[in-house]
């Protein structure tokens, strides 16, 4: 069976079977495909187009592409990795599968992809509370890391919405970008006497009880409605959403979720070790999916270790195979010597 695959220069024909088999194709799915297509490697890339950050102006933290849009840094990313042979299918892997030579990927739309190796670079999913007028915002006025949004809404009045322990240090970490910090409980927490303390000498009011809505004026964050029917002017809102890892193909192979570090109130993952190997012999993770904390270029690093690793991996196969044929050879023309010299 075969099935176009689409990569930067146009279509062309899916491969019986690949080295490896990457599922995800953002940062850390292309920056391992570009350096096991520099490798010299079969690489075939499954993505689905919806990318963790796609609701973000621009990436940040990323030296030399710092407020590059999403979709153009992947559709750079892309360009690179054909330029070495990578071939792209737009197709939403749901499982994988074991097999005598390698993995088999079952696609949504029916068909499979076969490789030798599997990466699997899917990312997460964050799971906003439901406060009517929040999904709207969410990557705009509605922001989750300091990192990435800090500098865009210095010194501009933040909101940080509670909603557990973890939000007392998101609000004290935001102060670091402006002075006009405050803290709404949801009654989802109560700072401790220390926390309040804590907060008073940083300047962060707090403000008790349920958060109704996230309002808007003409597509941009103008403040939070708390359920009394207050107003609270604010031009960016920080919630701390859960992030949960896209890991179903990793599951259909027999790995689990691990809880956050720091509670599974604020995620889950799937483990991994150096370089991303997983506890599944040939599968490999890289990205958010296994490093809920990581960043665009976080991720993209990742992806190149998991991509040098793949390749060693495989090339530790090709030599025991090659030992193993250069040892029946030679075994093969002593006999035959053997048997002449007897004749």
């Amino acid at each position: 069976m075969t099935k176009t695959v689409v990569d930067a220069s146009g279509p062309a024909v899916l491969e019986s079977r690949y080295d490896v088999v990457i599922v995800g194709g953002s940062a850390a799915g292309l920056s391992a495909a570009v350096a096991l297509g520099r490798a010299r490697r079969s690489v075939l890339v499954i993505d689905a187009g919806e990318p963790r950050n796609a609701p973000a102006d621009g990436v940040h933290n990323f030296y030399t592409r710092d407020g590059t849009n999403p979709f153009e840094m992947i559709a750079l990313g892309r360009a690179e990795a054909a330029g070495y042979g990578v071939r792209f299918l737009e197709d939403t892997a749901v499982s994988a599968t074991k097999t005598e030579t390698g993995f088999t990927v079952e696609l949504a739309s029916g068909g499979a992809a076969s490789g030798r190796r599997l990466l699997v670079a899917t990312g997460l999913v964050d799971e906003l509370p439901e406060i009517p007028g929040l999904r709207e915002q969410w990557g705009t006025g509605v922001m989750h890391c300091p990192y990435c949004h800090g500098w865009e809404v210095r010194d501009e009045k933040i909101g940080i919405l509670g909603a557990g322990p973890f939000s007392i240090h998101q609000a004290l970490m935001w102060r670091q970008w402006s002075g006009d910090i405050t803290l709404y409980t949801r009654d989802l927490m109560e700072p401790t006497p220390e926390e309040y303390e804590q907060l008073a000498a940083r300047g962060i009011q707090v403000v008790l009880g349920v958060v109704a809505s996230v309002d808007s004026a003409d597509g941009k964050l103008v403040g939070v409605t708390t359920a009394d029917g207050r107003q609270h002017p604010v031009t960016g809102l920080v919630v701390g959403a859960k992030a949960t890892a896209r890991a179903g193909v990793l599951l259909s192979l027999g790995l689990e979720l691990s809880p956050h570090p720091m509670g599974e109130d604020l995620g889950s993952f799937v483990a991994s070790g150096f370089a991303g190997v997983t506890a599944v012999p040939g599968v490999w993770a890289a990205g958010n999916v296994t490093d809920l904390m990581a960043q665009v270029i976080t991720a993209a690093g990742g992806g190149l270790m998991a991509g040098a690793s793949i390749n060693a991996d495989l090339m530790t196969e090709e030599l025991a195979a090659d030992v193993a044929a250069y040892r029946a050879r030679a075994t093969g023309a002593a006999s035959a010597e053997f048997e002449g010299a007897q004749a």
